[in-house]
């Protein structure tokens, strides 16, 4: 891979990392610690937070792709690349849709049990987290 390529995806891809970590792990918790932040404003505040988070990570994604896609990357890039591209296209099409109805269902006021989708999201990051690092690192040995 040639070394412009490899230095701007590592760069992006350490952005995307950073979000990541800075909403799913650190924003989104604490939001519901603060004083009187109700679930109803806590979800409305959280959907607004990850609607532009993800709207950025796919950004992010399409230039990370692209940039691995041209700068003729070996497989030991192009495999983390790929599952890091799926797997925020699976948050995407399959949890985020489950999570936006529930959370339309407890603004418009009913009383449900914890979700377990939000588990699967929380494990997709976890998942994308791990294979940014991973990603970040062999950009960075290129």
């Amino acid at each position: 891979m040639n070394h412009t390529s490899a230095a701007v995806a590592g760069a992006v891809t350490f952005v995307w990392l950073g979000m990541v970590l800075a909403i799913s792990f650190l924003e989104a918790p604490l939001k519901f610690r603060a004083p009187g932040v109700t679930i109803p404003v806590g979800l409305g505040i959280g959907r607004l937070v990850f609607r532009a988070l993800n709207a950025v990570e796919i950004v992010l994604a399409a230039v990370v792709v692209g940039t691995v896609a041209a700068g003729g990357a070996p497989a030991g890039i192009i495999a983390p690349t790929a599952v890091a591209a799926v797997l925020l296209a699976v948050q995407l099409a399959v949890v985020r849709p489950v999570l936006n109805r529930r959370s339309d269902r407890v603004l418009a006021g009913e009383d449900l049990p914890r979700s377990r989708s939000h588990l699967w999201y929380v494990a997709l990051e976890v998942l994308k987290t791990a294979t940014l690092i991973t990603l970040g690192i062999a950009l960075s040995a290129t």
